[in-house]
């Protein structure tokens, strides 16, 4: 699978690298010790930063930025880990969905990274970024019909699968879910993309059994 960035995209977000993890993984319904590091995570957010300082994150700011240049509003379509981090910040419950999702969560609300997670198995052919146009069909998960125009949007042969904001109903992770795509976008820049990198895989090996692991960085430049 071949993974791409639009001319629009390079010229819009120069700064963009994206971070590509493949891998074989064994999915839960729930992990305890998972849970737990994400209970310390948000304790520690809650006590370190406050809710106005949320945008200031470098990693979501850049997000936003991104958003904004591409003509979408920020406020209205939120990245995910900026929707994550405010909910920590309002005392409200993550949505526990299964260890795999679950634990890209945990990653997006350490790092400020928005990141999308797919099963392999379900995309049709390569993968472009590029930006949503208006009435394009996308179903986001939990969401509905949501208004992409102006997002950054991952297709293949089909159409839409990913936004920063949400993932596509086709594509979604389930249970049954054994060949994981994680794309983690960086808008902010190469900065503490490796660091991530290496993390993420100790992560999806701890909770998901990860093997056959593959992680490249592709960028903008």
């Amino acid at each position: 699978m071949k993974i791409e960035l639009s001319n629009e995209i390079k010229t819009a977000c120069p700064d963009l690298h994206v971070l590509i993890i493949r891998a074989q993984v064994k999915n839960t319904p729930y992990d305890t010790e998972l849970w737990q590091e994400i209970a310390r995570l948000e304790q520690h957010i809650r006590s370190e930063n406050k809710l106005e300082g949320i945008n200031k994150i470098p990693t979501i700011q850049a997000t936003r930025q991104a958003y904004k240049k591409l003509g979408k509003d920020p406020n209205r379509y939120r990245p995910s880990a900026e929707a994550l981090h405010r909910r920590i910040h309002r005392g409200l419950p993550l949505y526990q969905i299964n260890t795999l999702v679950d634990l890209i969560n945990l990653i997006s609300i350490k790092t400020g990274y928005s990141i999308g997670g797919f099963d392999a198995n379900k995309i049709e052919g390569d993968l472009v970024l590029g930006v949503g146009r208006a009435d394009e069909l996308y179903q986001g998960i939990g969401r509905g019909q949501l208004n992409i125009e102006g997002l950054p949007v991952y297709r293949d042969k089909i159409g839409g699968i990913g936004t920063p904001t949400s993932d596509e109903e086709r594509t979604k992770i389930e249970m049954n879910t054994a060949d994981l795509l994680m794309l983690v976008n960086a808008y902010s820049g190469i900065s503490g993309l490796e660091d991530t990198a290496a993390w993420t895989i100790e992560v999806l090996q701890k909770y998901a059994a990860a093997t056959q692991i593959s992680s490249t960085i592709i960028a903008s430049k």
